[in-house]
């Protein structure tokens, strides 16, 4: 049986895509035509600026008659609210705990705005369990929120894999800790030159099936 250590956000679902719309909706609540969502969505560099930074840019650039405070909420409850699973990965991960894998979801970020995430997609009850690295105190590729997502199963790292879209975070914290890893591409080329993923896949479908058959 294998640990499959498994990222949310672009990896089990698609966050981008939830966050868009979740966009959408807050420029059609002020009148505004969707496409600015194609200038917002650099911006917001797949979740990983700081969200003063987006809405700053949102503010600076709309007539949006909102406080930053507010947009902020507003933008973190789009992606909480829209957070879904596709099917296939619903399914790929059903198979995986059939044969006998465990899952068990490790993401960055607040415990109650992921879990919300985790609840909306119907992942909490497909996955084995989850870890978010607010309970932890640390952030991925830090050691701990990896021994905790095995320690949430009763398992160890010694069978495990990690499966992520993040090269600085899932893929250096698999490798750190001798962990074999698959890296989702999302049409990237890889690029640290100190270290590499295990594997490369074309979707989080073909990453499971990878590590549960190994």
């Amino acid at each position: 049986m294998t640990l499959l250590m498994i990222d949310l956000d672009n990896t089990l679902i698609d966050r981008d895509a939830g966050f868009r719309t979740g966009l959408v909706a807050i420029l059609a609540d002020h009148g505004l035509p969707a496409d600015h969502a194609d200038w917002i969505m650099p911006f917001d560099d797949r979740g990983y600026a700081p969200r003063p930074v987006v809405a700053k840019a949102m503010l600076d650039r709309l007539d949006l008659d909102i406080t930053e405070d507010d947009l902020i909420e507003a933008l973190y409850r789009g992606s909480r609210e829209n957070a879904r699973l596709a099917p296939e990965t619903a399914a790929a991960i059903g198979r995986a705990r059939a044969d006998g894998h465990r899952v068990v979801i490790v993401t960055n970020g607040p415990v109650a705005g992921q879990g919300e995430k985790i609840r909306n997609a119907g992942l909490d009850r497909l996955v084995d369990a989850s870890i978010a690295s607010e309970a932890v105190g640390v952030d991925k590729p830090e050691p701990a929120i990896f021994h905790a997502a095995a320690a949430a199963v009763g398992g160890s790292l010694d069978d495990a894999w990690m499966i992520g879209d993040r090269d600085d975070a899932d893929i250096l914290g698999a490798h750190r800790l001798g962990v074999p890893s698959v890296w989702l591409h999302l049409g990237r080329d890889w690029a640290p030159a100190d270290y590499r993923p295990t594997h490369i896949a074309d979707s989080v479908v073909d990453a499971i099936e990878h590590a549960a058959h190994v």
